[in-house]
């Protein structure tokens, strides 16, 4: 059993020669055949092996016998020990959800630290088994199927993956080793002891003696595509994903074109990137994303277990739910000439920048707006400048309409996506819209070549930091 343990350590390259090695003991047979195991297997790599016990007090003394024995064990064989005091037993969430969050939290701050290089855990094949079925029930698709992963990015390590929970005890029992009991792993009440202890059994018996065997071997070819997908998924992420700020944006059209399998990783991708993780994510969700994209409306929203999706036009955004105070839609800024001034909730400004009797080389095309830069004929506005973002009924004439518009029919001519409206920014002369973002300078204020003093306009990175308005002797510099 020790050979084997050491051909999954191998194979996998859990460990390197010299690291610090965490061993999680929890008090149960396995963990005690992981911590015993490792010990005899640890010269082998040069490793030095390092307690580690979480106590979720969820079973009051029980709970403290279980830590006390831990810590024996560690005593016994000269190990150091370090205990992680937890109290679950008056949380409201999902208690296993709970104790493993704990647990891997604490864990993963003691490989952040370099306190340890890893963590191995006790689990087996048998785990892996209850795992994949539990997540085939819930619906997952290939990347639940790959189960508990051997080796994940955090350092956790599971050497005893490839040994059956029945090798286990046989081992235990052989070297008369001594374990604890945890009483909440015959309860019932938990979905993970009803598959161990009802449904597994059943199917065991009445359909495939060897059934845990072959769920096991699911996990691990599951693994095997997820490894494929993962590395391909990131070049694919960066060509169709694009982040701006904590949301990330998927154009619909590119959807149109590749295979479903890919559209779905494309999906998941973006919701795991905004979201941290996939958990609580399933099928029906991804499939709701991918309808909402094809949808010929082009507009429409969406939620999943902490995101927010929504569809603007040929724009799938994905972003973590609003919460209840969205602040104030609304602001009203002064303009001061020449300066800059921070568009909220954005990292651009809006610079304004005086210029007498334009260079003749410019000719009077310089003078129109070319989407990077407007030209205003200073001479023609009549009082302070503010800005603003715009309001429902806002309504001016671009230079170059025929009449006047209303910027909700911009927003659509131009396709502006819902969620760049709230703090689009207008200039404004008293009741006059001056100018607006992408739609240009008023006519009547748009400068032209008989102009002689001119107001330029064109939006700039500031440092997000950078909130206040500023004046500036030159325009974009710091005064």
């Amino acid at each position: 059993m020790l050979e084997r343990i050491a051909q999954t350590i191998a194979r996998y390259r859990m460990f390197e020669a010299g690291q610090k090695v965490g061993v999680a003991v929890s008090g149960g047979a396995d963990s005690v055949c992981l911590l015993h195991a490792l010990r005899e297997l640890a010269p082998r790599w040069d490793l030095r092996l390092h307690v580690l016990h979480v106590n979720h007090r969820l079973r009051g003394a029980e709970s403290d016998e279980d830590a006390q024995f831990v810590r024996d064990q560690a005593a016994q064989f000269c190990l150091p020990f370090t205990i992680h005091e937890a109290n679950l037993a008056t949380t409201p969430d999902n208690l296993e959800q709970a104790a493993r969050e704990i647990r891997m939290a604490f864990f993963n701050e003691k490989i952040a630290r370099g306190a340890v290089a890893r963590v191995a855990t006790g689990h087996t094949r048998s785990d892996q088994a209850e795992t994949v079925l539990f997540r085939f029930l819930r619906g997952s698709g290939t990347a639940g199927l790959a189960g508990i992963r051997p080796v994940t990015a955090e350092g956790i390590v599971r050497p005893l993956l490839e040994i059956d929970r029945s090798q286990v005890m046989a081992f235990v029992k052989q070297q008369s080793l001594p374990w604890r009991d945890d009483s909440t792993n015959r309860s019932l009440e938990f979905a993970r002891n009803r598959i161990r202890h009802e449904l597994l059994p059943i199917l065991e018996r009445e359909w495939n003696p060897a059934f845990l065997r072959t769920l096991a071997q699911t996990a691990d070819w599951a693994l095997a595509e997820e490894c494929y997908w993962a590395a391909k998924m990131d070049r694919l992420a960066q060509r169709f994903l694009t982040s701006e700020g904590k949301y990330i944006l998927l154009n619909t059209k590119s959807l149109a074109g590749i295979p479903e399998a890919v559209a779905r990783r494309l999906v998941r991708r973006g919701m795991e990137l905004v979201k941290g993780n996939l958990r609580g994510i399933e099928f029906v969700h991804v499939a709701e994303v991918l309808a909402l994209a094809r949808n010929s409306q082009g507009h429409g929203r969406l939620q999943a277990a902490g995101l927010d999706i929504t569809r603007s036009f040929e724009w799938l955004r994905f972003g973590r739910p609003p919460g209840h105070q969205l602040g104030a839609r609304d602001y009203r800024l002064p303009a001061p000439v020449p300066g800059v001034i921070p568009v909220p909730g954005e990292s651009v400004g809006i610079c304004l920048e005086l210029v007498e009797k334009p260079e003749s080389s410019d000719g009077p095309d310089a003078l129109i707006y070319n989407g990077l830069m407007a030209r205003v004929n200073w001479r023609q506005v009549a009082g302070p400048l503010e800005l603003r973002n715009w309001r429902p009924g806002d309504q001016y004439q671009p230079q170059g309409a025929s009449g006047t518009k209303k910027i909700k029919t911009l927003f659509q001519k131009f396709r502006v996506p819902l969620w760049e409206r709230r703090h689009w920014p207008v200039l404004t002369s008293g009741p006059s819209i001056v100018w607006a973002r992408r739609f240009g300078p008023a006519s009547v204020f748009a400068a032209g070549p008989d102009s002689r003093e001119v107001l330029t306009i064109r939006e700039m990175r500031i440092a997000p930091e950078q909130t206040d308005v500023y004046r500036s002797d030159k325009a974009g510099t710091e005064g």
